[in-house]
């Protein structure tokens, strides 16, 4: 029963998570739109659904806090209280607050009973008294306003009950004053007009047939099904219609914004369910659709939509229900139908065995590639279409198996609003988060690891990346900044772009703090864009002082280091006055990759094949220019740094022969760079294998793979490759400039 308890629990929290992430959400979407009806409904199931899965477990605390915001979000709603700007201020830290409370909860296990931290409940109780004294103010914007008199037929505040007997009332015994006598039992008969209806013209008068018709505005507590029992007995002999107050009808609204999926059903089943109609106007509204059928007025083939929208239509012509309350039954239903198909679509799987899937598929692909080899070697010719067969079969595995992990992007990206949102008021700038590109998808294992560095290349951006507004209008930019997140596909590549429109970097400030660090020397030549990479350095900064925030500097090469532990990179490019694009490079998975596997001297390497741009025979590439000590080679009038693999890993042959040396061209963002190898052996599915500790500093490797001999492949890693390239290009121009 215990381990029960602990799933059940953290189901809980994981579901209270996804919900404060939706109602972040939504507060954000009302931020711009106020009336946002939707956004509305969610904040308010958000805190709904925690206060009833917080009961089941019993954590008061939690219940306590959420019934007051859901009771303020029950007065919005129904359009008695305004959604101002100082209110959703408020729903944020709400919203944190909730998030400590579970977290407070969770961190004392077993003893969640215990008093919460003192410090806990002050901000609670703060929080709650900010909520009372802001309903205070907008409760008496008007305080001299007169007190209505209190039996005003006011039809916002009454229920409108319409009566019209049969001609056979009086004869079969009904007394219509009786159910104005027994209807006054249970509240107060606020106003009721008598219509007399003769009978038709070619009917005459009959003094024992009822022509009379009852409208009624009534005031009560009690509830449409209680309404409706004191005419039960009439309804044989009487067309009833029974219209609620608005105030019933936001309680239908509010029952059916927090009906279970269980709970729902079809429509009409529904609104008889939560008291906004009688089982009978129900059955009469039935049963004149049925009519509606049988004269071939709705087609048998409709679909359950379109029977739904007829049997609508059909109770508000009665005048059972207002078309508000119809509409939201109907949204009810969508929504519990989508989350139905979507729990039958979805499953929750342990990341722990999705990772143990991915590596014995990363044990199949090796244990195939074995197979393949000893199959050549033995020579089985009729063995070569069931081999390849099982390739085709590994390989749809492996794709599909890492399809698994694979998330969109944008759910990452958008908990950047609420960073971008807070931080910017807080410095008391204007500042606009746009993300694009949201749908794009990485492995959930890289996800996880780049949120630290995105949030620190977010605040940045934000923190002194983005002017001030009167900085702003100084210079003649829009007051409103803007930073842009766009993420693509790139070559098996995720690109991610993080641009601002701020002031820029400055590069002279820059050299001046790397030359006073000692980073480089006054005599040093660099580039434009080494001079910017230069803020990757431990401990630059171009800021004087530090805030609470963060700096551009600051921490910046631990963004870089663990962008690079991921086989990623990192670009800056800036303008000063224009503003900055970090651009950041990473491989859609960590797992299996598809590889070129080459040979260098007496090792083999595998390079990512979707990293490889091309492979020509060194001899046929071009001339190599001399000038420049034998690191360049003119390819198709393109200047290319090249390096060969043997010189860079010492591991040429004990006796050099001649042979033919091949060129592959390898690109990585927007670098591209030759490497020299010996022999071209083919393409294959690598499984990645971390080194060791021992081989931490080695420098263009990113890790290892078993090959189906039993041999191992270094793995390269083009990024830092091409970085080596562009060192070598930058030096040799140095000597010969």
């Amino acid at each position: 029963m215990s381990l029960n308890m602990d799933a059940a629990r953290q189901a809980f929290i994981e579901e209270v998570a996804e919900l404060l992430q939706s109602m972040e959400d939504a507060l954000l979407a009302l931020e711009d739109n106020p009336a946002d009806n939707e956004s509305l409904n969610e904040v308010f199931r958000a805190m709904h659904t925690i206060k009833g899965t917080g009961g089941v477990f019993g954590y008061m605390p939690v219940v306590e806090f959420t019934h007051a915001v859901e009771s303020v979000m029950e007065e919005v709603r129904s359009g008695r209280e305004p959604m101002s700007e100082q209110l959703i201020c408020i729903l944020f830290a709400c919203r944190d607050h909730t998030s400590r409370l579970i977290e407070a909860i969770v961190e004392m296990g077993e003893d969640s009973g215990k008093p919460l931290s003192s410090d806990l409940i002050a901000t609670g109780h703060d929080l709650l008294k900010q909520l009372t004294q802001r309903t205070l103010q907008t409760t008496n914007i008007t305080p001299n306003t007169p007190e209505q008199p209190k039996y005003l037929p006011i039809v916002s505040d009454v229920w409108m009950i319409a009566l019209d007997f049969g001609r056979n009332a009086l004869r079969n015994g009904m007394d219509p004053l009786s159910f104005l006598r027994y209807l006054g039992s249970l509240g107060d008969i606020v106003d009721v007009v008598t219509l007399s209806v003769p009978p038709p013209l070619n009917e005459e008068f009959d003094p024992e047939s009822c022509y009379l018709s009852f409208r009624i505005a009534f005031r009560s507590d009690a509830d449409k099904p209680t309404i409706a029992a004191v005419f039960e007995f009439a309804e044989d002999d009487c067309d009833i219609r029974i219209l609620p107050p608005d105030s019933a009808q936001d309680t239908y609204l509010d029952l059916l914004a927090s009906l279970s999926d269980t709970q729902v059903t079809r429509i009409g089943e529904m609104l008889v369910s939560i008291g906004a109609l009688t089982p009978n106007e129900l059955a009469r509204a039935l049963a004149h659709q049925a009519d509606e059928r049988n004269t071939d007025a709705i087609s048998e083939t409709h679909s359950e939509h379109t029977a739904n929208q007829r049997l609508g239509d059909i109770l508000i012509q009665q005048g059972s229900i207002k078309p508000a309350v119809l509409e939201q039954a109907a949204k009810t239903q969508e929504a519990a139908r989508a989350k139905r198909q979507d729990e039958t679509r979805f499953i929750r799987v342990d990341a722990e065995r999705l990772g143990h899937l991915i590596n014995l598929v990363g044990e199949l692909v090796t244990s195939s590639a074995a197979i393949r080899i000893m199959v050549e070697r033995a020579g089985v010719e009729n063995m070569n279409e069931v081999v390849d067969s099982v390739d085709y079969l590994v390989a749809e595995i492996r794709d599909n198996a890492l399809q698994l992990r694979m998330v969109p992007i944008g759910e990452s990206l958008s908990r950047f609003r609420r960073v971008v949102r807070d931080t910017s008021k807080e410095l008391g700038k204007n500042i606009e988060l746009v993300i694009t590109g949201g749908d794009t998808e990485l492995d959930k294992t890289v996800v996880e690891k780049i949120t630290d560095p995105f949030m620190h290349l977010i605040r940045n951006a934000v923190d002194h990346g983005i002017e001030s507004p009167e900085e702003r209008a100084r210079v003649g930019k829009p007051v409103n900044g803007t930073i842009t997140v766009n993420a693509y596909h790139d070559s098996g590549h995720i690109v991610i772009e993080i641009e601002d429109d701020g002031a820029g970097l400055d590069v002279k400030r820059i050299r001046a703090k790397a030359e006073a660090k000692g980073l480089v020397k006054p005599e040093d030549t660099l580039s434009h864009e080494e001079t910017l990479r230069l803020i990757f350095a431990p401990g630059l900064s171009t800021k004087d002082s530090a805030t609470n925030l963060s700096g551009r500097g600051v921490g910046m090469d631990v963004v870089r280091q663990n962008i690079e532990a991921l086989r990623g990179s990192v670009e800056l490019d800036s303008v000063l006055g224009q503003g900055t694009k970090i651009t950041i490079i990473l491989p859609l998975t960590l797992a299996i990759i598809d590889g070129f596997l080459v040979g260098a001297g007496r090792d083999q390497y595998v390079i990512p094949l979707s990293q490889v741009a091309e492979c020509v025979e060194m001899k046929a590439a071009g001339e190599m220019l001399k000038p420049h000590n034998g690191h360049y080679i003119n390819l198709r009038g393109e200047v290319l740094p090249f390096i060969r693999l043997t010189e860079l890993f010492n591991n040429q042959h004990t006796v050099r022969h001649e042979h033919r040396e091949s060129l592959v061209v390898v690109r990585f963002g927007h670098h591209k760079v030759g490497l020299v190898v010996d022999t071209l052996l083919g393409e294959l599915q690598t499984v990645i294998k971390p080194l060791g500790k021992l081989f931490e500093e080695l420098r263009g490797i990113a890790g290892a793979t078993i090959l189906g001999t039993g041999d191992i492949a270094l793995i390269l890693d083009v990024s830092e490759l091409a970085m080596i390239g562009q060192m070598k290009r930058h030096h040799s121009d140095l000597r010969h400039s």
